[in-house]
């Protein structure tokens, strides 16, 4: 189970870091979706601080447990109110935010499975 559990919280937390880092550099892809659904690019960064705080927080989920879950729930929120912006504005190309979505659900699921609502 460690290992499932490993596995599906490092790949969530490298791509939920990824989504950070185009958001800090104003990488072409995260302003095209900003554009997109509205947002205003002045909330680029603290947008991007939020992912990387929960990317940071599945990582310390390693060794302080209830933080790896609690920054799974923040996560699986921000990408379920980010489907929902998409479909406020009626975009439905959600390949991108749903594979965000789906790897967070994940680690929410395998960080519930190990160890609990603790």
């Amino acid at each position: 189970m460690f290992a499932v559990y490993a596995v599906v919280n490092v790949l969530a937390a490298l791509a939920v870091a990824g989504a950070a880092w185009m958001d800090f550099v104003r990488h072409p892809v995260a302003v095209g979706a900003a554009d997109t659904v509205g947002t205003p690019r002045s909330w680029m960064y603290p947008l991007g601080v939020v992912l990387a705080a929960g990317a940071i927080g599945l990582l310390a989920g390693f060794v302080v447990p209830p933080i790896g879950t609690a920054a799974a729930i923040g996560l699986v929120l921000y990408f379920v109110c980010a489907v929902g912006a998409h479909l406020r504005v009626r975009d439905f190309k959600l390949t991108a935010v749903g594979t965000f979505l789906a790897l967070c659900v994940a680690a929410l699921i395998v960080n519930l499975a190990r160890h609990g609502l603790s």
